[in-house]
């Protein structure tokens, strides 16, 4: 059973202790730049290795691109909507959830837990690559870096929400749309770097 919208979420300005271990409570934690570097890195790895070791033509490469990027935003919807807010009907769910997206709940400004850590995002992409590989062959090597370079986009966007005070100008949409989800309903407004999966799933505020 899904809860009710929570209508006064909390907004603490500090940070929580998640972990007693030291190392792993420091490697829980990242500047949001490392990890938004590494994906754009690895983008451009990708896709140098696709241009030098790979007969794709450029045309294919660009579209792949775009897909990589189209479907990141729908993982991204995904995710938030059904993993990041799960059900907590049992002990460990409530502990899992917490420790994924229910501490960013509790504490929005807290900017160095807005991103997974740079040896997780690490891991995960290489992980997906050589999924991937195994799956669409060569083409990997132009959708992934669409794929990554749409999670550091989302990481970006993220992260200039919770930072920085809305601009005056089209961008102001997603502080809007972002700060519904924190602040009056956080059953609706999952997509963060776009509304549109919002839009097609009928979850817009």
């Amino acid at each position: 059973m899904e809860a009710a919208p929570v209508k006064n979420i909390p907004n603490n300005k500090g940070t929580k202790v998640l972990f007693n271990n030291r190392l792993i409570e420091k490697l829980s934690r990242t500047h949001i730049s490392v990890p938004i570097t590494v994906f754009l890195l690895y983008s451009i790895g990708l896709l140098y290795w696709s241009v030098v070791n790979t007969s794709l033509y450029t045309w294919l490469t660009i579209s792949l691109f775009f897909v990589g990027l189209l479907v990141f935003s729908l993982v991204e919807y995904l995710m938030h909507r059904y993993l990041f807010h799960m059900a907590t009907y049992t002990e460990l769910r409530r502990k899992i959830q917490y420790s994924f997206h229910g501490v960013h709940h509790d504490y929005p400004k807290d900017k160095d837990r807005l991103a997974m850590p740079p040896v997780v995002s690490i891991t995960i992409a290489t992980i997906l690559l050589f999924l991937l590989r195994l799956v669409m062959g060569d083409f990997v090597f132009a959708f992934l870096p669409g794929f990554l370079t749409g999670y550091a986009g989302y990481l970006f966007v993220h992260y200039i929400v919770h930072a920085y005070q809305p601009p005056k100008n089209i961008f102001k949409t997603l502080w809007v749309h972002h700060g519904i989800h924190h602040y009056k309903n956080h059953e609706r407004a999952f997509g963060v770097s776009s509304p549109l999966w919002d839009y097609i799933f009928r979850t817009m505020p």
